[in-house]
């Protein structure tokens, strides 16, 4: 029978959702991942809200946001009384997921379950001794299904879109039905969320914030992202519920600041700008950010989204190589981005231009060649630079593990899958060391432009102002690089 569950089988009232502590896992630069990354977990939100509304007491224990460990998370759980606890975990991080579901375990008598796009991809091999059930992809109705069943004792096999163990052997009982109605999904239980900790730099200030989402799924098909949680089809929710949930977040946790998560914010123009005229409409006084494609912003509409509080935008450059360009599948023109800067900048928008280095066809020459693109493009006044990660589920990983293009996988250590200050693959001729210590040098490359200095230190303070400094003299003071020459580093 499956594990567990007629001892687990009565009414649930306590509920402890989790996400753990994992920027320790950088190091030297912990503290400046932490100001990156401490973003609210919407997705135990979402379930949290789902769990309330069918009469059950949760929590929400943000170890990352609450800077609390392991064993620190295990004694608020216990002492809240759980009865049934949710852990939530990406690829890189899934081991400490592991190790705290292990924790609670040896202290607990209560069954863990696991969710998120690591164990969606990977399934059984993700599905782990400590954790006794595990969600695959999205779970808004597997979830209200399975707290029903462990509820009043339905039948747990019923339950699409779930894995556990019958007679030790992982069982999955099926993918659940797509959720195509996102307007039905419960605003998040954000009031669970200590969310005065959730605080993010600007070019106006530090804001107390929070993240909102108001598309599900993506079309395109770049080879390092995956669409295997909310798939390729697009669905939307009402511009008039979007607001809706903004109010709320203005008046009951202080909102001042929102981050959409949406994949490709622009992607439907009429649905964005209805949202930002409807911003206008009810004087929210707020700003707001997002990421999007350069071809996929013009004049008018940067206008209107900056009217409503738009104050930063992310575009996806990757690199300036065009046959890397192709391989990666963006289907970007290069001129865009150039255009889109021109515009963000006339508007006062701070914006990023994400750079990739490690793709399929990556050689020195093609990191020299996206470097000069920086360089010389004073439009472009803050840039990042990260190393491509073969993420399970992605097209980059498929093509890895098969030996193609010149890529080899160096491990399926996934604590390991990092953008920075780490690297799994060799490509061509350069070694995981070796992308490494670019990306050192390529950074200190961009940050070398007095004129990106005042954005980088507005986004991240002084902490990450100083890692960013003692790049610079480093590569200053050696007076040489070990892997770009000074001329390609534009020294």
């Amino acid at each position: 029978m499956e594990r567990g569950l007629e001892s687990y089988r009565k009414v649930f009232v306590r509920i402890a959702l989790l996400y753990p502590l994992w920027t320790e896992e950088y190091g030297s630069i912990s503290k400046f991942a932490r100001k990156a990354g401490k973003w609210p977990p919407l997705n135990l939100a979402y379930l949290a809200a789902y769990a309330e509304a069918m009469g059950h007491e949760v929590c929400i224990i943000d170890g990352e946001a609450q800077e609390i460990s392991i064993e620190q998370i295990g004694e608020r759980v216990k002492a809240f009384g759980a009865e049934l606890i949710g852990i939530t975990a990406t690829t890189p991080f899934y081991h400490i997921a592991t190790q705290l579901a292990a924790h609670l375990k040896s202290i607990m008598d209560a069954p863990v379950v696991i969710g998120g796009p690591h164990v969606s991809v990977l399934r059984e091999k993700a599905f782990l001794p400590p954790f006794d059930y595990a969600f695959i992809k999205e779970a808004d109705t597997s979830w209200q299904h399975f707290l029903n069943a462990i509820t009043y004792g339905g039948n747990i096999n019923d339950v699409r879109g779930i894995m556990f163990r019958v007679n030790h052997h992982p069982y999955f009982t099926g993918d659940a039905t797509t959720f195509s109605d996102i307007n039905r999904v419960p605003f998040p239980a954000r009031h669970l969320l200590k969310n005065h900790l959730y605080r993010l730099g600007t070019m106006r200030g530090t804001k107390r914030f929070t993240t909102i989402m108001t598309v599900r799924g993506c079309p395109f098909d770049c080879i390092f992202c995956s669409t295997n949680v909310f798939g390729k089809d697009t669905r939307r929710r009402t511009p008039a519920l979007v607001i809706e949930e903004m109010k709320w977040c203005v008046k009951h946790i202080g909102t001042e600041h929102f981050m959409f998560l949406d994949d490709t914010l622009t992607m439907h123009r009429k649905h964005i700008l209805e949202i930002c005229e409807r911003m206008i409409d009810a004087k929210l006084s707020v700003t707001f950010e997002g990421s999007t494609r350069a071809n996929l912003v013009d004049e008018a509409l940067i206008s209107k989204m900056v009217e409503a509080g738009l104050v930063r935008i992310s575009f996806g450059l990757e690199s300036v190589d065009e046959t890397i360009r192709q391989t990666m599948k963006k289907n970007v023109p290069l001129e865009s981005y150039v255009a889109a800067n021109q515009i963000t900048n006339r508007y006062g928008v701070e914006t990023l231009n994400s750079c990739m280095i490690g793709l399929p066809g990556e050689t020195r020459e093609t990191v020299r060649k996206t470097l000069a693109f920086l360089r010389q493009s004073r439009e472009i006044k803050q840039a990042n630079i990260s190393i491509a990660v073969p993420y399970p589920g992605t097209e980059l990983f498929d093509l890895a593990k098969r030996g193609e293009m010149g890529l080899k996988l160096m491990t399926e250590d996934f604590s390991k899958y990092r953008r920075y200050n780490a690297a799994v693959l060799t490509v061509g001729d350069l070694t995981p060391n070796d992308l490494m210590q670019i990306q050192n040098e390529a950074f200190a490359s961009i940050y070398l432009a007095p004129w990106r200095w005042l954005p980088m230190i507005h986004k991240s303070g002084l902490a990450g102002a100083w890692l960013t400094l003692k790049r610079l003299i480093r590569c200053l003071w050696t007076g040489k690089t070990q892997y770009l020459t000074n001329r390609q580093l534009g020294i």
